[in-house]
């Protein structure tokens, strides 16, 4: 979530990242979600969602759909203003012991809704677990003292009493108080490891709301927990997440009253949203990166070959021309693989200008490749169709196409799900979009999930041993700016690579109706839900 998760969002970032942990986004149907609550009952507030790829397990859950309902019903040691500043829930004090352990004590009297309080153990065994199972944010947990993949333990946690716990790292990291705020770091009540995944279809959270209703592929709601006693008390009677197919659906509710917050305009309302909404319309930077990915795993995408096909498609986006034509101000061309709104972040890197539009030097960077071994097929970049992303996809292979005589194309998928069981699975066959919004704020949280060796969001498998060991030096780093220092050598071994290919940095942009007051989107462009009042 940095000092922004994509998210993401990110949040990542969001989630997906999915973004990308927190990658992106995708929404569902009208009819199904709005009825009664829009017009009458009880008084939620009703957002716009996307039906989460997993059970709701904190540590498992590392895209938007889900994230935005984990980040409702749990608590963390901290947790992310508007603004992106850190403030404590149930951490008393995380103080630094040493140059490498921190102290944490609790506050005292926090339950879950079950009623069982919340101990030093919910946060040690949660954290042990999601590394014992390669739960997909278990790479969060990669800093502690012990931590190997699979290990049942990790040497660098110790329970000193019901409120206290220790935590040792392998070596300084400069931002790791940052990352506990993350849903990764989320404590869990005894009853979770009975059947994890029978706890994540009905979750016993310990945040601002609790799960009442999950339909699955149609809604869920939140509604406030009346014992919690952190900095996110709810302002409303309850959240209504309803599952849109597509973000146009979403747009006709918000502007009809019958969605009250909706985190993302669709592509043809860009030049009208604002008159549309009239004053009831939000563009601002968020910590969101968007990109597509290239698996070296495909044919012609590996070793030198790929190397220089990556390079030669990066070079034949125009994405000045499609951020301006398709996106109409609300997306800014990428210069690095972060985001602008993060402390640290440059878009004068060195290799940088391979994100440039160079339709020449593309032509020779493909003929350099075909040299090695002609090229023959599709080129597809694969995308969900619930989320607003075909404009930008046709027009990404549009100029691929045009400027080296491929054929490049779109190949959608019907939901945001199916294409992320594919990516997780690796069975998808072609390039695929990707994303990230922020989990936490920190330049590294765009870099060690997504490209660090073995990472939970590495969806490309990339592995280079000098990039990790930037992203080592950087954690290990003395001070902030030296931090971001290796993290910037980090990204312009990244702009050889080319693991993903960087396109935009997307703007928070969204409305609400007239229904409801107090919106706003927080740093990683998600809603800050707690706030929302309905009218």
């Amino acid at each position: 979530m940095t000092l922004k998760k994509s998210l993401a969002v990110t949040a990542a970032a969001t989630l997906a990242l999915s973004l990308a942990a927190c990658s992106s986004d995708s929404e569902s149907d009208s009819a199904g979600g709005t009825g009664d609550s829009a017009s009458g009952g009880d008084n939620y507030v009703i957002v716009n969602g996307t039906e989460p790829q997993n059970p709701l397990v904190p540590a498992n859950t590392n895209e938007v759909g889900g994230g935005r309902i984990v980040d409702s019903i749990f608590a963390g040691l901290v947790y992310y203003n508007v603004d992106g500043s850190v403030e404590n829930d149930l951490a008393e004090s995380i103080e630094l012991e040493g140059d490498k352990t921190y102290r944490v004590t609790l506050k005292e009297g926090a339950t879950f809704t079950d009623g069982t309080p919340v101990t030093s153990e919910s946060f040690v065994n949660a954290w042990n677990y999601a590394v014992a199972n390669d739960q997909l944010s278990a790479y969060f947990f990669e800093p502690i003292l012990g931590y190997e993949e699979g290990v049942e333990e990790m040497e660098g946690l110790q329970v000193v009493d019901d409120t206290t716990f220790t935590i040792e790292l392998n070596q300084p990291e400069s931002d790791f108080p940052l990352r506990l705020g993350y849903s990764a770091f989320y404590p869990l009540p005894e009853s979770a490891f009975e059947d994890m995944q029978a706890f994540g279809e009905n979750p016993v959270g310990n945040g601002p709301y609790k799960l009442s209703e999950w339909n699955h592929n149609q809604d869920a709601l939140i509604v406030p927990n009346e014992d919690y006693d952190g900095g996110r008390a709810p302002q409303n009677d309850g959240v209504k997440f309803v599952f849109y197919p597509t973000f146009d659906a979403a747009y006709a509710d918000l502007l009809s009253d019958n969605l009250d917050v909706l985190d993302a305009i669709p592509d043809f309302a860009f030049s009208t949203y604002e008159d549309e909404l009239q004053g009831r319309s939000i563009n601002q930077p968020s910590a969101v990166f968007q990109s597509f990915t290239i698996p070296e795993r495909l044919e012609h995408f590996s070793g030198e070959e790929g190397a220089l096909r990556r390079q030669a498609i990066s070079m034949a986006v125009n994405r000045d021309e499609i951020t301006e034509t398709i996106f109409e101000g609300t997306r800014t061309p990428a210069t690095d693989f972060t985001s602008p709104v993060i402390d640290g972040h440059s878009d004068s890197l060195t290799g940088a200008e391979v994100l440039e539009y160079n339709p020449e030097r593309a032509k020779e960077l493909w003929a350099e490749a075909d040299a090695i071994a002609p090229f023959n097929g599709e080129f597809t970049i694969s995308y969900n169709a619930d989320g607003g992303h075909q404009a930008w996809v046709d027009a990404v292979a549009n100029s691929i196409r045009n400027t080296l005589g491929i054929n490049a194309i779109g190949n959608p998928y019907p939901d945001f799900k199916s294409l992320r069981d594919d990516v997780t699975n690796r069975t998808i066959d072609g390039a695929f979009r990707t994303g990230w919004q922020a989990d936490y704020p920190s330049l590294g949280n765009f870099l060690g999930p997504l490209y660090g060796t073995g990472a939970g969001s590495n969806d490309g498998d990339y592995s280079n041993p000098d990039f990790d060991a930037k992203l080592s030096e950087a954690a290990g780093a003395e001070d902030a700016e030296q931090a971001v220092t290796s993290y910037n050598e980090a990204q312009e071994i990244l702009l050889q690579d080319l693991p993903a290919i960087p396109t935009w940095y997307s703007n928070a942009v969204g409305g609400y109706s007239n229904n409801v007051d107090n919106v706003e989107f927080m740093w990683n462009s998600q809603p800050a839900y707690y706030q929302i009042t309905k009218n």
